[in-house]
C-alpha cells in the first residue's frame, strides 16, 4: 500500500486508535505520529471498523493527543542489517545506543516480519554445535540451526551461561552473534557491551535492546528485529549465526500486556490467547537455509520456579535442547548449576553423537539419580549407615557433580579462575574414568571447577605431594 495519513482518535497508554483517510493499512505496517520532530513509531495490530485501526506504540506515548496527524508508510517495521551493524548496541527500530557514530545512510534494511525457511529448503543433515561446557555437550547436545532454551528461576545463573556461549562462538566458530535483550535491565546491557568489548569479541557481535523500562510494543518487537538480523546473516552472507535472546519470558509478558490493552479476553494465568501462536511466529524462523544456520539458544525465566506455567510449557514445545537450573544446585555451589536429570536434548541418539556418548550420558544420569534417592537417607543416618557398595556409589556421583563443575571464560574476573573449554571426547573419557572408580581415592575438591581428568589428575597429585 502507498503512504497516506491518518489522525489520532484515542491514546490508552501504549495502544493508539487512529482513525484513516483512505484506505486502511495492512495488519503490522509502521505508522508514524511525529510531534514535535520526535517520531513516535507505532505498528497496526488490529482494525477495528472499515476507517478505524489500533496501533502499539514502539515508544512512550506521553505527549500526544488526539487528532495529531498520523503518516501511514505503507511497509512494516524495517532495521538495518549486514555488516555495518557488527559491533553496534541497537534498539527495536536500529538506532544506535552505544554513543558510536550513526549507521551509514546506505545500510541496507530488513523487515522484521519475515516468512519461516520452507521445510523443502531446509537441511536435513544434523550438524552438532560444539560448546566447549561439559556438562552441555555430554547431557544436551546442541544442533547448527537448531533451538535450546535455558529454563531457570532469578539468580541461577542463565545470563552467564549465554554469555559463555556468546564467547565459544566467537572463538570457536566462523560466525556471527545476535544477542537480543528482551526486557533486559540497563546496567546488564551496559555490562556486556563492555564485556564483549573486553574479550575482543564485539566486532563479530550485534548486540539489541528492548530494556524492561521501554513500552512493551518495543519489548515484544525485539526478538523480531534480532532474528532478522541473524536471517540477513545466513540468507544473504552464506554464514552461520548465533542468536541468543534473553529473556523470551519477558516477549511473552510484553505480549500479554498488549493482548489486555487490545481488550482480548486472557487465558489461563492471564496469558494472551494467542501465546502458542506468537510463540511459534517466532521460534519457526529459526531454521537452517541452504549451507548455513541460526542457532537459537534462549534463556527462559521460569516465574515462581513452576515450570507447568503456560508460557514455559509453549516455549519448551519448539526445544531441540532442554536445559534446567536447578536453584538446589546453585546453592551447593555446583556451576553451571544445570539439573543433569531434567536436561535432555533430542539429539542425544546414538544415530547422531554415536553410541559411547549416549551410553555414558545414560550412566552419568543413572548414577546421578540413585544419589539423589538416597541423600535423605543421608541426611537423616549418614553416611556411614550405607553398605560399602553403597557408599562407594554415593562418593562417584558426587566426583562427577563436581567434575561437571567448569570455570567459564566470562567470570574469570569474578572467580580469579581462567576459564576451560573442553573436547567433547574429553568429557566423555573423565565420566567413564570416575564411574568406573578410577577416581575413587580422590579427593573431591580435586575434581572441582577443572577442564579435562588430566587437569584434575595434577591437582590431585600436588595435593598428595603436599599432604605427605
Amino acid at each position: 500500500m502507498a503512504e497516506g495519513t491518518a489522525f489520532v482518535t484515542a491514546v490508552r497508554g501504549p495502544v493508539l486508535e487512529m482513525a484513516s483517510e483512505g484506505a486502511l493499512p495492512a495488519i503490522n505496517d509502521a505508522v508514524i505520529v511525529d510531534p514535535d520532530g520526535a517520531a513516535v513509531v507505532c505498528e497496526v495490530e488490529s482494525h477495528v471498523d472499515a476507517r478505524h485501526f489500533r496501533a502499539i506504540a514502539l515508544r512512550p506515548t506521553q505527549g500526544l493527543s488526539r487528532l495529531m496527524q498520523v503518516r501511514l508508510t505503507g511497509a512494516p517495521i524495517q532495521v538495518p542489517v549486514g555488516r555495518a551493524v557488527l559491533g553496534r548496541l541497537l534498539d527495536v527500530l536500529g538506532n544506535t545506543g552505544d554513543g558510536g557514530p550513526a549507521l551509514p545512510a546506505d545500510t541496507p534494511r530488513r523487515a522484521v516480519h519475515q516468512p519461516a525457511p520452507p521445510l523443502a529448503g531446509q537441511a536435513p543433515e544434523v550438524k552438532l554445535f560444539t560448546t566447549g561446557i561439559k556438562v552441555l555437550d555430554l547431557l544436551a547436545p546442541l544442533a547448527q540451526g537448531g533451538k535450546a532454551a535455558m529454563f531457570g528461576g532469578a539468580g541461577v545463573g542463565k545470563t552467564v551461561l549465554v554469555t559463555e556461549l556468546i564467547h565459544a562462538m566467537v572463538s570457536g566458530y566462523d560466525g556471527i552473534s545476535v544477542f537480543a535483550g528482551i526486557g533486559e535491565r540497563s546496567r546488564e546491557g551496559h555490562e556486556m557491551l563492555h564485556d564483549m568489548r573486553n574479550y575482543g569479541v564485539l566486532d563479530r557481535t550485534v548486540l539489541v535492546y528492548g530494556q524492561m523500562n521501554e513500552p512493551p510494543g518495543a519489548r515484544w518487537r525485539v526478538p523480531l528485529a534480532a532474528l532478522a538480523m541473524a536471517e540477513h546473516v545466513r540468507d544473504a552472507e552464506g554464514r552461520n549465526v548465533l542468536l541468543l535472546m534473553d529473556n523470551v519470558f519477558r516477549f511473552v509478558q510484553a505480549g500479554s500486556e498488549i493482548s489486555g490493552l487490545l481488550g482480548r479476553m486472557s487465558s489461563r494465568v492471564g496469558y494472551q490467547p494467542t501465546l502458542a501462536t506468537e510463540v511459534a511466529a517466532l521460534q519457526e524462523r529459526i531454521a537452517s537455509a541452504g549451507h548455513a544456520a541460526v542457532t537459537a539458544i534462549e534463556a527462559v525465566y521460569v516465574p515462581a520456579d513452576d515450570f507447568t506455567d503456560p508460557a514455559v510449557a509453549a516455549i519448551s514445545t519448539h526445544m531441540d535442547s532442554t536445559v534446567v537450573l536447578s536453584r538446589d544446585l546453585a546453592a551447593q555451589g555446583i556451576y553451571p548449576a544445570i539439573d543433569p536429570l531434567r536436561t535432555n536434548s533430542t539429539l542425544l541418539d546414538v544415530s547422531v553423537v554415536g553410541e559411547e556418548h549416549t551410553a555414558t550420558a545414560a550412566a552419568v544420569r543413572e548414577l546421578i539419580e540413585h544419589y539423589n534417592e538416597m541423600r535423605d537417607v543421608i541426611a537423616l543416618l549418614g553416611v556411614e549407615e550405607l553398605s560399602r557398595d553403597e557408599q562407594r556409589l554415593v562418593g562417584r556421583a558426587r566426583r562427577l557433580q563436581r567434575f561437571m563443575t567448569q570455570p567459564f571464560f566470562v567470570a574469570a574476573a569474578f572467580t580469579g579462575m581462567e576459564g576451560r573449554s573442553v573436547a567433547v571426547a574429553d568429557t566423555i573419557a573423565g565420566c567413564r574414568a570416575i564411574i568406573a572408580g578410577a577416581c575413587d581415592d580422590w579427593d573431591e575438591g580435586s575434581l572441582y571447577m577443572v577442564g579435562t581428568l588430566e587437569e584434575a589428575r595434577a591437582r590431585e597429585d600436588a595435593r598428595r605431594k603436599k599432604a605427605a
